[in-house]
């Protein structure tokens, strides 16, 4: 079984990537172009491009899946049948904390907001809210996110999917910022220099 904090976990994943294709949607307005650049993304791109959507799809549909086939949550070893009440406490704290994040992230960047990256189609820097203490919010949310459902909701393919967007923001993050030194030059390498790749808190990463 899911626990009552599962479900609000699965609801606030669902919540979050409705208002996730809202914005985009909202940012493709504003910018007067298409934001959703994944279709166009090359090499090792495309491969975070597929595991971005993988660890959502892993999150969310896993649990039911597994909640479907009782044969499947049987075998493995992290489904609790809703009995970790401590981490379902702590997990939806986290989820709604990084769904949060993630959202008035991606908001604050406005037109200059992309799914993707791809040269030439970078946006405006932005400096300011979130992004004076992280250079990438939005994914730090997002990873804040699925890891809350991996605690409210114990199982093998929730496990994977915080994982897995790590993996896929590492990766694209490279990408993102040759795109934008090359973009923006010297204005990208003073902010580079100043704000964490991702959190505000310990030595920043090297630019």
């Amino acid at each position: 079984m899911i626990s009552g904090f599962g479900w609000a976990a699965l609801a606030l994943l669902f919540g979050y990537l409705a208002l996730f294709f809202w914005g985009s949607a909202l940012a493709a307005q504003a910018a007067g172009r298409p934001v959703w650049l994944f279709a166009r993304a090359k090499g090792r791109d495309q491969l975070a491009a597929i595991g971005f959507r993988a660890a959502f799809a892993l999150a969310f549909f896993g649990p039911l899946l597994w909640l479907a086939v009782p044969m499947l949550h049987k075998v493995d070893p992290l489904w609790t049948e809703g009995n970790a009440i401590v981490l379902g406490l702590i997990g939806i704290f986290i989820a709604g904390l990084g769904a949060m994040v993630a959202f008035a992230a991606q908001m604050s960047m406005g037109s200059s907001w992309r799914v993707g990256v791809v040269g030439g189609e970078t946006g405006d820097l932005v400096s300011g809210g979130l992004y004076r203490f992280s250079r990438n919010p939005t994914f730090v949310g997002q990873a804040a996110l699925l890891v809350g459902v991996a605690l409210t909701v114990p199982s093998i393919p929730t496990t994977l999917a915080p994982i897995l967007i790590l993996w896929s923001a590492s990766t694209q993050v490279q990408s993102e910022e040759a795109a934008l030194r090359a973009a923006l030059g010297p204005e990208y390498d003073r902010y580079a220099a100043s704000v964490p790749r991702w959190i505000g808190i310990g030595p920043k990463a090297a630019p």
